[in-house]
């Protein structure tokens, strides 16, 4: 069993790395969505720092932007309160023009993996929503629009340029976000081939009902399926999730495909020293349900207690196992 945690600021000292390794932690997800590969040089070092420490070869391993839809950079957090009305677009809370373009009236919009939720009222421009579930909204945090697709190529300007830093600060793999076809992957292999990269293991995410659905199709073009349970759950709709994430499983199972399960797997310790009950029999059956990898994300890069997460998401698997 490979198990990851996330990095960020509430992690990401040379000495806390090792004594992650020296648990037994597989290795590291590095986001950047929110970043760039070469503004996480210090990171980066910390990491090889702590391979060095602890004498093993850690994964690092980074999660490109890719297609996925996100809000615009925040001068400072923005707190939504259920039923006022907000902006999207020019003058409001900043969307890329193309999200824009494809909301119409009555449209749901889900930000920061179903945190909050907005419906469009007038389109145009600018998009004038009410708010249908408060909370507090970030940079960069996602967007899911359910039900509508956008076209956007499978690496960004910025991923191009982050593939170009990869070799120079230890990366290991890349994790492709919504994958929905082969063609997508293909991109991806080319990308770093022609950068000398091609012994960089490939994670595919599948975060939407069309890379769910397309699934047998591209599976083969990867070398984990990757159930990102965030963008997925907000795309298919929370209660049609668990479903999801068990089809994938079996059908990873039978094609002998590894695959890593991540979001929220224990959520609580983001706050407090130890998960719910329920945290622990979710990542439990995870690996019962044959699941190759676990990855915690927030848990680690802001939390409060990333090693006791670390140490609860390794003792669970263990006894699973």
């Amino acid at each position: 069993m490979k198990t990851y945690a996330t990095l960020g600021p509430a992690c990401c000292r040379a000495d806390l790395l090792t004594e992650l390794l020296d648990m037994g932690l597989t290795g590291f997800r590095l986001n950047l969505s929110h970043t760039t590969l070469a503004a996480c040089r210090p990171w980066t070092e910390a990491v090889q720092q702590a391979r060095e420490a602890s004498g093993r070869p850690a994964e690092l391993i980074v999660d490109m932007r890719g297609p996925e839809l996100r809000m615009g950079p925040l001068s400072r957090p923005v707190t939504l309160t259920a039923g006022e009305t907000v902006t999207l677009g020019p003058g409001g809370l900043p969307v890329e023009p193309d999200i824009l373009a494809a909301v119409a009236p009555g449209q749901e919009i889900l930000l920061d993996d179903g945190l909050m939720a907005l419906r469009a009222e007038t389109c145009g421009r600018a998009v004038t929503c009410t708010v249908t579930r408060g909370g507090v909204l970030e940079s960069r945090k996602s967007i899911t629009l359910p039900g509508v697709e956008l076209c956007r190529p499978a690496l960004t300007a910025q991923d191009l340029l982050d593939l170009d830093a990869a070799a120079g600060q230890g990366v290991t793999a890349v994790m492709q976000p919504f994958v929905r076809s082969r063609h997508e992957l293909e991109e991806v292999r080319a990308a770093l081939a022609r950068r000398g990269l091609e012994h960089l293991t490939i994670f595919a995410k599948v975060e939407d009902r069309r890379g769910w659905q397309s699934l047998p199709q591209w599976m083969d073009a990867c070398d984990v399926v990757t159930v990102a349970r965030g963008d997925l759950g907000s795309n298919l709709g929370l209660l049609h999730l668990p479903a999801a994430q068990k089809d994938i499983a079996a059908r990873c199972r039978r094609a002998g495909k590894p695959f890593l399960v991540v979001t929220q797997l224990l959520h609580t310790m983001t706050e407090h020293p130890t998960p719910t009950r329920a945290e622990v029999l979710d990542v439990y059956n995870a690996v019962l349900d044959g699941a190759s990898a676990l990855m915690l994300t927030g848990e680690t890069a802001r939390g409060r207690y990333p090693a006791q997460a670390v140490r609860w998401l390794l003792d669970i698997a263990r006894q699973a196992e």
